[in-house]
């Protein structure tokens, strides 16, 4: 058995990813935006991989690409690493939702769903793990969600992509562990971005669904990207190094915890 390399040592009194290199998909809105924006704040260098550019915050260099798009994955990885000179963190942000039971979606829809959320974090790191093994802190970060682990109602799709998003995160951990490549996600609750947005938007009473999201989570709030982005950084530090094949949850207690309505005793 091979043992994993020894991470390259960090100051904590610099910034907390000061010299590092992460690449983030899906990094021109929402979460990942806030991450880009999070990680360049601490000192890192930053590439964005999206279908887009407009929207990446400023200061991360970016590359246009599809994750469903094998071939315009490598490229866009191969330019974020001739651009960074080298890579040291991926994070896998890129995704999709879906609504309803398991009845609601004809399976055009679950491929689609499956293509984007799953065989896109394969796709991403497949490409980029020879650049992960030559780094000296090399560091994976999935975005998954609650709804890996909490039954919510109608995200039949949603939350089967995500359950295998978690365990595709502890696969990867097993398989590179001894090469020192760490690999965790994290699982936020219902996050408030431009997608819950839109959901919200469609609702028939927008301000009575955001209050039931709201009150679903113990703290009584949503998510904010910014939160998650918080997590996301800490999985990717060098100071995290001896953190690896866990599934973090920023959800507000969602998961965890039971508590009684107001008023309640």
């Amino acid at each position: 058995m091979t043992t994993a390399a020894t991470p390259t040592t960090h100051d904590p009194r610099t910034g907390e990813l000061d010299g590092v290199r992460a690449l983030v998909t899906g990094g021109a809105s929402g979460i990942g935006a806030a991450i880009v924006t999070a990680m360049l704040a601490r000192g890192a260098r930053v590439t964005s991989v999206d279908r887009t550019t407009q929207g990446v915050p400023d200061g991360a260099h970016a590359e246009v690409a599809d994750v469903t798009d094998d071939a315009a994955v490598r490229v866009a990885v191969e330019n974020a690493a001739t651009a960074m000179g080298g890579i040291d963190v991926v994070v896998n942000n890129a995704g999709i939702g879906a609504q309803g039971t398991v009845a609601d979606n004809d399976d055009a829809e679950w491929l689609r769903v499956l293509d984007v959320n799953v065989l896109g974090i394969v796709r991403v790191t497949r490409a980029a793990l020879p650049h992960l093994r030559a780094s000296g802190c090399p560091a994976v970060v999935n975005t998954c969600s609650i709804a890996a682990w909490t039954g919510l109602p109608a995200r039949a799709l949603y939350s089967a992509s995500k359950g295998a998003v978690q365990a595709l995160t502890l696969a990867m951990a097993a398989d590179h562990v001894t090469e020192g490549v760490r690999v965790n996600c994290v699982n936020p609750g219902t996050v408030d971005t431009p997608w819950v947005g839109r959901l919200l938007d469609a609702a028939a009473d927008p301000a009575a669904e955001r209050s039931a999201l709201e009150a679903r989570q113990p703290t009584g709030r949503l998510v904010s990207a910014e939160a998650v982005a918080h997590a996301v950084c800490y999985l990717a530090s060098p100071l995290a190094s001896a953190t690896t094949g866990e599934a973090l949850a920023v959800d507000g207690g969602m998961h965890n915890l039971r508590v009684r309505p107001q008023g309640q005793s």
